[in-house]
């Protein structure tokens, strides 16, 4: 083993980690600590291992091959299931990217005290992050450094919010290592499937495997190979613990601040601490719901207007790092099953314009304090789309044709085929959960046609 190594090897994990810190999984972390308390916390650890193992199978995928998972599709699949697992990756990228942006002008609004509307944020957003792509032509490892500080400016921004807090320590580790939810109802289990859907991300995959690609390995060296692929995963494991704690923070502080408050309670901190954001919470004794916008909002009303400010500043860290993540993976995936060969600014450009549009027409339409039910539908959307990520990369490295030696064996196969069986019927339960949430009979007879095509598609992947 060797540091020297390591370094070099580490920055693609990092990347791929920030997937795992977005506005999505954030408010899906303030959620379950708000409704469940520190109950569900061995779900967000049962879900990043899970995620590190899939992560793993797909870095495997780049290092071995010298092509990432969207190349391997192409090379693999007919034209006509190809286009259709394309266009599903292109709705995860737009689902999640919709989240980041929106997630970002949402920081945005908070920081400038609502000065600046939603809309005026996802202009700022798109900006900035063409701005940021421009870093690329100094080198990837600038860049890398970059994603670095950001990861930085989280943990220390949710971390001031966690120190602030001050979570119970004994509450903590019962919830992480006991894996047991006392008085749970359907909100606890809806919210536990949610955090499993906002930490494994469909597109991600294709991520990993195109960012290995940036380190140079000896394909037709075994020993290098193997080193490499060992390399990779021991930061990946390091990036994933980063962003686990970073998690752990934002559920311990809901949880240990809000867990059973009623909104009549933060109605009253609010309008003591003479905050403006008080009619945000009726005075009534329903009990509190949260997402990102009013998460800050109640923490600055209980804890300071600093405890808003680094709120804001967390998430807009959160924001612009997965938004740039984001662009990448439209890229990779772009490329990789339609075979094209754009300039660089042509393909971010296009992939923008797809992911950003719909954004646009919600910040315009939406106001800021009502855009959870937006989030529920893309979370949904995005774990529709898992099925379309994960049995590629399983198929593809168990493929001796595809992986040579260092193809799955039979452990490999079998626990990642049940893993992804697995996450595949908590999503589905998520999903039909939602859709009977929407009390509309055309509505499920819709829902019921699309599942059969979808079922049907993904049974032939299988």
């Amino acid at each position: 083993f060797s540091f020297r190594k390591l370094w070099a090897f580490t920055g693609p994990g990092f990347l791929m980690s920030i997937a795992y810190l977005d506005p999505g999984n954030i408010e899906s972390d303030l959620q379950s600590g708000a409704v469940a308390g520190f109950k569900l916390l061995w779900v967000l650890l049962l879900a990043t291992v899970i995620g590190l193992l899939l992560q793993r199978l797909a870095a495997r995928l780049g290092v071995v091959t010298g092509l990432h998972l969207a190349e391997v599709c192409h090379r693999q699949y007919q034209k006509f299931p190809r286009i259709i697992l394309w266009l599903m990756v292109e709705l995860a990228i737009i689902g999640s990217d919709m989240q980041e942006v929106i997630g970002s002008a949402i920081a945005i609004n908070l920081l400038s005290m609502g000065k600046i509307p939603l809309w005026g944020g996802v202009l700022i957003t798109i900006a900035d992050t063409f701005v940021f792509l421009f870093l690329d032509k100094y080198g990837l490892r600038k860049l890398e450094a970059f994603f670095g500080l950001l990861i930085t400016i989280m943990a220390l921004t949710f971390g001031y919010e966690y120190i602030t807090v001050k979570p119970n320590q004994e509450k903590l580790l019962q919830g992480l290592f006991i894996p047991y939810c006392k008085d749970c109802g359907t909100p606890q289990l809806e919210q536990a499937v949610g955090i499993v859907g906002a930490v494994i991300m469909p597109h991600n995959m294709y991520l990993h495997s195109a960012l290995v690609k940036s380190r140079q390995v000896n394909r037709a060296d075994k020993r290098e190979v193997r080193e490499a692929n060992k390399y990779f995963f021991i930061e990946s494991c390091i990036a994933l613990f980063v962003s686990f704690i970073i998690n752990i923070f934002v559920v311990t502080v809901f949880a240990e601040a809000f867990f059973d408050k009623s909104n009549a309670d933060v109605h009253q901190v609010c309008a003591n601490s003479s905050s403006p954001h008080s009619s945000l919470f009726p005075n009534n004794n329903e009990t509190l719901e949260v997402d990102i916008y009013k998460g800050g909002v109640v923490l600055g009303c209980y804890f300071g207007p600093a405890a808003l400010y680094i709120w804001a500043i967390g998430i807009l860290a959160a924001g612009q790092s997965s938004t740039m993540t984001g662009t990448y993976s439209g890229q990779f995936v772009m490329e990789g099953f339609l075979n094209l060969r754009w300039s660089r600014f042509a393909r971010v450009l296009l992939t923008r314009s797809i992911a950003v549009t719909p954004t646009l027409f919600v910040a315009i339409f939406q106001d800021v304090e009502h855009l959870t039910g937006m989030n529920d539908f893309l979370n949904v959307l995005m774990s529709l789309q898992l099925p379309f990520a994960l049995i590629p990369v399983l198929t593809f490295t168990s493929l001796p044709s595809v992986m040579h030696d260092f193809a799955n064996g039979l452990f490999w196969k079998v626990a990642g085929g049940l893993l992804i069986l697995l996450i595949c019927c908590i999503n589905m339960y998520f999903v039909v959960a939602y859709v009977m949430s929407l009390q509309n009979l055309g509505l499920y007879i819709g829902a019921a046609v699309l599942s059969v095509v979808y079922l049907s598609f993904v049974a032939y992947l299988v």
